[in-house]
């Protein structure tokens, strides 16, 4: 460790140095989260419904919840989204466009008892999802 009166340019130096030791550095200049997130860090993005499909939730909890698999229209990327509320897996179809969200786990991660779930849908094809299930608007006829 330099000391003395002219040591200040080799303390930056090895601070800029050590930096890149910590994972949390690294990960933030280089944009790691950006990266491998499929969303590519926006908050919403939409997407094409591939199929729906129920899960099992984690232990202590028992139920089926019901999920839609969804390819993003931005870059391709398939993901598994959770459909809230009692009966909104009801108004979803397949070839639907959906609009995801994040469900709002800690670090972006899944909530709850859902396993590897980390979206859900709030609207399908340009209307709101809760406004489907309380009958506040239909769904468009093709």
């Amino acid at each position: 460790m330099p000391k003395g009166l002219y040591a200040g340019r080799d303390l930056v130096k090895n601070r800029k140095k050590k930096r890149w030791k910590s994972v949390d550095y690294v990960r933030r200049i280089l944009k790691l989260r950006e990266k491998s997130d499929p969303l590519a860090g926006t908050h919403q993005a939409k997407g094409i419904v591939l199929e729906k499909r129920q899960l099992e939730a984690k232990q202590p909890h028992s139920g089926l919840l019901k999920c839609v698999r969804v390819q993003l229209i931005k870059n391709g990327k398939q993901v598994t989204a959770f459909c809230p509320e009692t009966g909104a897996i009801n108004h979803v179809q397949e070839h639907d466009e959906v609009l995801l969200e994040g469900i709002g786990g800690s670090n972006s991660g899944p909530k709850g008892s859902l396993p590897s779930v980390k979206w859900k849908v709030i609207q399908i094809n340009g209307i709101s999802l809760h406004h489907l299930i309380t009958g506040k608007r239909k769904r468009a006829s093709k």
